[in-house]
């Protein structure tokens, strides 16, 4: 069983429960006046596809703050204020870099979908339209672990940091973490989704914003980075750190961040290229928006590196500064390395800088950051269920009546599998830190046979199909044989170490650049011409909008840009471009800027980190304006015609079918998406 936490709840169960299910329920609300309100206002019907795609005409503001707070998951809180604190400040540096240049590299993958697969709801049709069944079932089953792996993180350490602050029991935490974001979801589908982490999101950011002023401005004991460079100092003199250039916690010089380094870049390999919730995302990007999906993605990914550099490098260090202090919960212990991985770092030094405020708004802050990233999963996990396997192999030919009930159904079901999956982890012993250092050995021999399969013509189902199981036993023999030679048996301790995980990340990711092109030559390149890909077809709807009692010529339904000419040449010079940047801003993150520092050994002086963490700041608030004020900037004429409307109804002035009827006149196109919250238009 996990070892229970060494500091007494500095919150009540009441309050532990309120914010779980109070919450919960109150977004909940939210979600079904909004939907009333998009349905009586504009005319919107919850069809299969509006659930899963959103019509696939939201603007790029919207999708660029989903990814970002779809990203910003447990891990990226929790783990990396644990690295920070293990490594010091190359600790936050290593985690946001090596989980950055994924959402980057995502770029030119999210265009190649859109372009090749405009009606897909899934990459795993893509798959499936190119290679057949065989291989769609080899990489539906990489893309539910990947989903499998994820939840269970977000369960495992939202969990935990509910038991450390509220007492809360985990298994309580892990069935009322999901309870809203289930009910949402069902209610609002993937634009639920979206609306919810723009909201979220922003929490998240003002939170990170407030412990960061406490610990570098306003903090008693800390107050300045001069300040926290100090005790940094005599920190290092306490504990030097094994592998780090003359043990200092300033140094990016870190043997052992350097290996996490490089499993963090494996691993989110994975977890970014085969988790359906980005593509979700992709899809749901209008191809005719002002900043097309290819540089959402680019901007999505440079806005997210502040989140966890910042937050990592004010709390993981807060943490290494204040713990000799007796406002530190463990005084005067340090943390112990089990409640590292369990990702309490965070939560204990929010109670050293702000007390019992600072354990609220770290409860809020993982609170809204793992019910963000859980509704994605949900929403990717139901859009596998419902097109990749219910209509593909039980109902082929069901109407969005059939498909929407198994999106919802699917909600409910994978809610309750994983709470119970994160339960039997926790009495395992197996928490979000092992869980994330091992999600690479999984299914990261998976992520370049997916890559390929959009980009590549020659690559064959054989070398599709094959290199992921191939590479994933190579992984796993090199991981074991590894722990079995470092410890002498395999337990928990020693299979999650450094070593161990680096052999069977690098294993899963690189095997199959061996063996994709010996199995792909070897059986015939397949010379594929994309065409079959264009064929994948839309849910039926048509009973969904005749059975809502509104005029089927009002109802805003999804865009096909499966033959338009204009937006393919918009996708394609958007590919060429996306190409071009991805490299230049991967270069930058991973060797321009960290490997000067790293091959140096510089120990950082009071200067330097001053400017280190005012980068963090400038950075922090540039993320707030794209994440937080550009969506409601893009969005400020539907806002407020959505209010204009619903005043002009309750005061009588105007009735809701005029809005439909004005908006069609306006448009001269029945079927124009034009009233969605932040959605992109054909004539904008």
């Amino acid at each position: 069983m996990a070892d229970a936490s060494s500091v007494s709840p500095p919150l009540s169960e009441a309050f532990g429960y309120g914010i779980l299910i109070g919450l919960g329920i109150a977004f909940a609300l939210f979600m079904i006046v909004a939907t009333w309100a998009l349905k009586r206002y504009h005319n919107e019907v919850q069809t299969s596809e509006a659930f899963n795609t959103a019509g696939r005409t939201v603007k790029s503001g919207l999708v660029a703050s989903a990814v970002v707070s779809s990203w910003t998951w447990a891990a990226t809180l929790l783990q990396s204020s644990g690295v920070a604190y293990n490594y010091g400040i190359s600790g936050p540096f290593w985690y946001a870099s090596g989980a950055t240049v994924q959402i980057i590299l995502f770029a030119t993958l999210a265009i190649e979908l859109k372009r090749r697969a405009p009606n897909a709801h899934t990459f795993l049709e893509a798959v499936r339209a190119r290679y057949g069944k065989i291989t769609h079932l080899v990489f539906l089953t990489f893309g539910l672990m990947t989903n499998i792996l994820v939840t269970a993180m977000l369960v495992t350490g939202g969990s935990a940091v509910v038991e450390s602050l509220s007492g809360v029991p985990t298994a309580a935490g892990s069935f009322l973490l999901p309870f809203g974001v289930v009910l949402y979801t069902i209610f609002g589908g993937l634009k639920a989704t979206l609306l919810s982490d723009w909201t979220h999101g922003l929490v998240v950011l003002v939170i990170i914003i407030l412990f960061s002023f406490s610990a570098y401005a306003t903090n008693e004991e800390l107050g300045s980075p001069g300040r926290v460079w100090d005790l940094l100092v005599e920190a290092s003199a306490r504990h030097p750190v094994d592998g780090n250039r003359e043990g200092s916690y300033l140094t990016m010089r870190s043997h052992g961040g350097a290996i996490f380094f490089v499993i963090n870049i494996v691993g989110n390999f994975g977890t970014v290229f085969l988790d359906n919730g980005y593509y979700n995302k992709a899809i749901a990007a209008s191809p005719v928006d002002a900043l097309p999906v290819t540089s959402t993605d680019l901007y999505s990914g440079l806005s997210w590196f502040a989140i966890p550099w910042l937050c990592a490098t004010t709390m993981g260090l807060a943490a290494l500064a204040l713990e000799n202090s007796p406002s530190f919960p463990t005084f005067p212990e340090r943390i112990p390395p089990s409640e590292v991985s369990a990702g309490l770092v965070l939560p204990y030094a929010s109670q050293a800088l702000l007390g019992s405020g600072g354990a609220a708004a770290s409860f809020l802050l993982i609170f809204f950051a793992v019910t963000s990233a859980y509704s994605s999963e949900l929403i990717a996990v139901s859009s596998i269920f419902t097109y990749d396997i219910y209509q593909t192999y039980i109902n082929p030919n069901a109407n969005g009546k059939f498909l929407i009930r198994m999106s919802h159904l699917s909600c409910i079901v994978y809610a309750l599998i994983m709470a119970g999956f994160g339960i039997g982890l926790f009495y395992a012993g197996v928490g979000m830190g092992y869980l994330y250092l091992m999600m690479g050995c999984i299914i990261s021999s998976a992520v370049i046979p997916a890559t390929l399969t959009l980009t590549w013509k020659d690559q064959n189902w054989i070398a599709a199909a094959v290199s992921p199981v191939l590479g994933l036993a190579c992984s796993l023999t090199a991981w074991l044989v590894t722990a079995r030679r470092e410890c002498g048996e395999l337990t928990i301790a020693c299979t999650g170490s450094n070593y161990p995980m680096l052999a069977g990340n690098v294993t899963a990711l690189l095997s199959p650049l061996i063996f994709v092109p010996v199995l792909t030559y070897s059986f015939g390149r397949q010379n594929y011409d994309w065409q079959s890909m264009k064929t994948i077809r839309r849910g039926d709807d048509s009973e969904l909008i005749r059975r809502s009692s509104i005029d089927p010529e009002v109802v805003h339904a999804h865009v096909d840009f499966t033959n338009d000419e204009q937006e393919q040449a918009h996708l394609n010079r958007a590919a060429k471009i996306a190409r071009v940047m991805t490299v230049v801003m991967t270069l930058c993150f991973l060797i321009l800027w960290p490997m000067p520092l790293y091959g140096s050994g510089y120990i950082f002086s009071k200067p330097f980190f001053t400017g280190w963490v005012v980068v963090g700041f400038i950075w922090i608030f540039c993320t707030t304006a794209c994440v937080g004020v550009f969506p409601l900037w893009q969005g400020r004429k539907t806002m407020t015609h959505i209010t204009k409307a619903m005043w002009d109804d309750l005061t009588g002035k105007k009735s809701p079918a005029f809005y439909g009827t004005e908006s069609r006149e306006a448009r001269g196109n029945p079927n124009a998406l034009t009233t969605e919250m932040f959605t992109a238009d054909k004539a904008d």
